[in-house]
């Protein structure tokens, strides 16, 4: 009885019952470019290798990705071209297995493009105008992404947050997206920063950037000499004004003692 349950574990173990599968498998996407992140099991040996399949919401049938057969432990599998249909959803299972073991699968959750990816921001410049600021903006460029999805036919707008660095005012800002913006009736001469988040129709899972700032306008050389020679003529004639006083109060002093002798 011993000698039989030996052997029925034995075969368990050729069978690749007894290595760990898989753990912490996920579809995370970045700016519609998406990738398998999975762990190995517990006790996983250094030798062991990964496949991945998916499997869509409308075929239910799961396919090997390309490339994505021999992986090692701490390797990605990008499905960004696997992911055909944008508006399906989609499911990912990752195996274990050595030259004698296979694990069991770990499956992901549904995972949908267009709605779960994170959208990054785009490149963003700032320059002043005057009282206002003219922003630029880029669309980030991206590895692997078909050609007949671009970031740019996503973007349904663009968000800005202005905040004067003077004193903390803000204020908000929507409008369509364009490579081109500018932003009116500022204070001139006045720092201002600007944090920009792209909205979408489909997605809410925006990042925003970092601020980026800029003065609307710079005094002008030729006007701060004006507003020097305006300051030292002002104080020359009050100067003139204040000597004059003291002169005109002495001949009056003379002509009241003059009299008095």
């Amino acid at each position: 009885m011993q000698h039989r349950i030996f052997v029925l574990l034995n075969l368990h173990f050729v069978a690749g019952i007894l290595l760990s599968p898989p753990s912490n498998v996920a579809i995370s996407s970045f700016n519609m470019e998406h990738t398998v992140k999975f762990l190995p099991g517990p006790g996983t040996p250094t030798e062991t290798h990964f496949t991945v399949q998916i499997i869509n919401y409308r075929k239910n049938s799961w396919r090997l990705v390309s490339g994505c057969s021999e992986l090692t432990a701490g390797q990605m599998c990008n499905v960004t071209r696997a992911f055909k249909d944008q508006y399906n959803q989609y499911k990912a299972r990752v195996q274990a297995f050595t030259a004698t073991q296979t694990s069991n699968w770990t499956v992901s959750r549904w995972f949908q493009p267009l709605s779960d990816t994170v959208l990054g921001p785009p490149d963003v410049s700032v320059s002043g105008c005057g009282n206002c600021l003219i922003l630029h903006l880029k669309v980030p460029a991206t590895r692997g992404l078909p050609h007949h999805l671009q970031l740019k036919s996503l973007y349904r707008g663009v968000a800005f947050q202005v905040q004067r660095t003077r004193d903390g005012a803000q204020f908000s800002l929507n409008v369509p997206f364009n490579e081109e913006n500018v932003i009116m009736y500022l204070q001139p001469g006045v720092e201002y920063c600007v944090i920009v988040t792209v909205t979408t129709l489909l997605n809410s899972n925006s990042v925003s950037s970092k601020p980026y700032c800029a003065f609307t306008s710079r005094p002008s050389p030729t006007s701060s000499l004006y507003v020097v020679f305006s300051l030292l003529t002002v104080s020359c004639m009050t100067a003139f004004l204040i000597i004059g006083l003291v002169l005109y109060g002495g001949q009056l002093s003379l002509k009241f003692r003059s009299r008095r002798c």
